[in-house]
C-alpha cells in the first residue's frame, strides 16, 4: 500500500535551513515507502489568499491538488518573529479551498511539524503555532514535532545535518506521518 506525503515549507532563500530540514523529514517518509512531493520556496509564492476570489494561480491549484491527494503532510516553517512565516501561513490559508471536499481541510491526515529559527524561543513558539494551525485544520499533528535551533545546528549544502539527534528526530517525524497514513488506510 503506497501513501503520498506532501512537504510544505522553507523560505524564499534557496536551499534554506528550513527547506533542508523539510527534505530530511521527507527522506524519513520516503524510507518508510511513501511517495513524497516537496513544495518549497518559489513553489509557495502565491497571491494572498482571498476566499472571495474563485480563480487560482497555477501554483495555488497545484498546492491544493497536492494536499487534496495527500495521505500525510510535513510542514516546516522558519520562525519569523516567534511564529510561522507569512510564506508558509499564506500557503496554509489555501487549505480553505478543501472545505467542501469529502475529506475537508486536513481531516484524517497526520501532519509532521518542524520549526527552524536562530534561537530556542522562536523555534519553540513557531512549532507551537504550527501545531495549533494543524488542529484548526482538523489534522493530526504527529506525536513528535521538532524545534530546531539553527544557531546551534548546521545543515550542510549536501543536505546533511551536523547533529545526528536532529536528523533522527526529523526522519522520525516523516516515519510517523507514514505510519499513521498506513494505519488510516487499512
Amino acid at each position: 500500500m503506497t501513501v503520498t506525503v506532501v512537504g510544505i515549507g522553507g523560505s524564499l532563500r534557496a536551499d534554506s535551513q528550513s527547506e533542508r530540514a523539510l527534505r530530511i523529514a521527507l527522506a524519513g517518509a520516503g524510507e518508510a515507502g511513501a511517495k513524497t512531493t516537496v513544495l518549497s520556496g518559489v513553489d509557495l509564492v502565491l497571491p494572498f489568499y482571498d476566499p472571495a476570489v474563485a480563480e487560482r494561480s497555477d501554483a495555488a491549484r497545484r498546492l491544493v491538488d497536492e494536499l487534496r491527494d495527500a495521505d500525510g503532510v510535513v510542514l516546516v516553517s522558519p520562525g519569523y518573529h516567534g511564529t510561522v512565516s507569512g510564506l508558509v501561513k499564506n500557503a496554509l490559508d489555501y487549505v480553505e479551498d478543501l472545505r467542501e471536499d469529502e475529506r475537508p481541510y486536513l481531516d484524517g491526515r497526520a501532519v509532521g511539524c518542524v520549526a527552524t529559527a536562530a534561537g530556542w524561543q522562536a523555534s519553540v513558539t513557531t512549532l507551537t503555532a504550527l501545531r495549533s494551525v494543524v488542529h484548526a485544520l482538523r489534522g493530526w499533528p504527529t506525536p513528535l514535532g521538532a524545534a530546531v535551533n539553527s544557531a546551534e545546528v548546521v545543515f550542510d549544502a549536501a543536505g546533511g545535518c551536523g547533529d545526528p539527534q536532529v536528523v533522527t528526530s526529523l526522519r522520525t517525524i516523516g516515519l510517523q506521518v507514514v505510519e499513521f497514513a498506513l494505519a488510516r488506510k487499512s
